[in-house]
């Protein structure tokens, strides 16, 4: 590789690491907000939020995340084009969290599930309300149980917002497919790019698996 090519990613690749952290953590929290409140919908007692959720989460998890990332920005943004002209990163941050929070619904609510029946129905017993219960009683459990999935969701959407540079976001593989074309060596620029999403995933995934342990254990002790 050329001094050229070096020095083009040693320009390049803060940039599009940037950019690709940027995306994924707005992204995840989107995703992670949305995500709960239609899982609260799809356990709550009120029946035609039961019905909508669902319907959520299987339209949503049957179509492509590409071609989510394409309706909104090319589809939508026609539509709104003459009130607003859409943004790139504004458009695949709503798609990755759009699409996200149905399978991050699906999380929470397996969390919610997992929390034993009995312990909602003492808080009832002691006056607490519904809400009240939820929220003090059963959310806090069930996310601690459902951490590692989180993650694990995090660490996928991480290597989904490679399909941002369908809509020109200048993230890691945008930014290879254009040192590429500047340089013409495509083997050395996606090795490179390959391993600056290798360096990004890794730490994370011994994260998340190093989490999945520490609970775990820390399961283990408490039933002892």
């Amino acid at each position: 590789m050329s001094g050229g090519t070096w020095g083009t990613f040693a320009t390049e690749i803060p940039r599009a690491l940037a950019w690709t952290a940027a995306l994924t953590g707005a992204s995840l929290a989107l995703g992670l907000v949305f995500g709960l409140l239609i899982a609260l919908l799809r356990v709550g007692p009120w029946k035609p939020g039961r019905v909508l959720s669902a319907l959520y989460v299987e339209v949503v998890r049957g179509i492509p995340l590409f071609v989510q990332i394409l309706y909104i920005y090319y589809g939508v943004g026609y539509l709104i084009r003459q009130w607003h002209v859409p943004s790139p990163f504004l458009s695949a941050t709503v798609a990755f969290g759009v699409c996200y929070a149905a399978y991050i619904a699906e999380i929470f609510r397996a969390g919610v599930q997992s929390v034993d029946r009995g312990q909602s129905e003492a808080a009832r017993a002691l006056g607490l309300t519904r809400r009240q219960t939820m929220r003090l009683v059963v959310l806090p459990q069930a996310i601690r149980n459902v951490l590692p999935a989180l993650g694990n969701e995090g660490v996928a959407m991480l290597k989904d917002t490679s399909l941002a540079s369908v809509v020109t976001i200048n993230e890691l593989t945008m930014m290879g497919r254009t040192i590429t074309s500047l340089t013409y060596e495509p083997f050395l620029v996606w090795t490179v790019v390959a391993g600056c999403y290798l360096a990004l995933t890794l730490p994370l995934s011994w994260a998340v698996r190093r989490l999945e342990r520490r609970l775990r254990v820390r399961a283990a002790a408490h039933h002892d």
